[in-house]
């Protein structure tokens, strides 16, 4: 049995976890989840905290997905997920317009990002940007989608990059 399946989820305070046949639905201060649950897995409520249980051992493989899933919607719920970009480069900038962001990332014409349905960006200072949401894997994918725009160059040391992200750099050639 896995050992990321067997561990409890805690449920906080103000979030209440409604348990189907097959989806597990979450509601909290933050939002509403429904999570859907792979085959062979059910969920139950034990003291306060939701315990996955295997219907089969030949289906025990998405043991510790499930679990995992419906971790990420109860804590999603309850505290959100973020995640934060820097753009670094002379002339770089993003600017939010209604439900759109416009980036100036030095190519010729300026990129217009639509923003999903279910996530929050807040731009800061022109150069910093926040997604905000309570679906980890969409939170996760906008925020990798914005980087793709302008990937982190190893030489100039420009883009698009996620604060707190290291990069090293590489010597170009030399004229000698």
């Amino acid at each position: 049995m896995s050992r990321i399946g067997k561990k409890p989820i805690p449920i906080p305070n103000g979030v209440t976890v409604k348990v189907g046949l097959d989806v597990v639905e979450v509601q909290g201060p933050k939002g509403k989840m429904r999570q859907m649950v792979p085959p062979g897995v059910v969920f139950a409520m034990e003291e306060g905290t939701l315990v996955a249980k295997l219907q089969s051992e030949e289906l025990r493989r998405f043991h510790g997905l499930a679990r995992s899933l419906v971790a990420n919607a109860v804590t999603g719920v309850a505290e959100g997920f973020k995640k934060e970009l820097d753009i670094v480069g002379i002339g770089y900038r993003a600017e939010l317009k209604g439900t759109q962001v416009h980036f100036a990332l030095g190519y010729s014409h300026p990129i217009v990002f639509d923003i999903p349905e279910g996530v929050d960006i807040a731009i800061e200072k022109q150069t910093h940007i926040t997604v905000t949401g309570v679906d980890c894997q969409r939170v996760g994918q906008v925020a990798a989608d914005i980087r793709q725009m302008r990937r982190p160059d190893p030489y100039k040391q420009k883009g698009v990059r996620y604060t707190g992200e290291v990069l090293k750099k590489k010597v170009g050639k030399t004229g000698a």
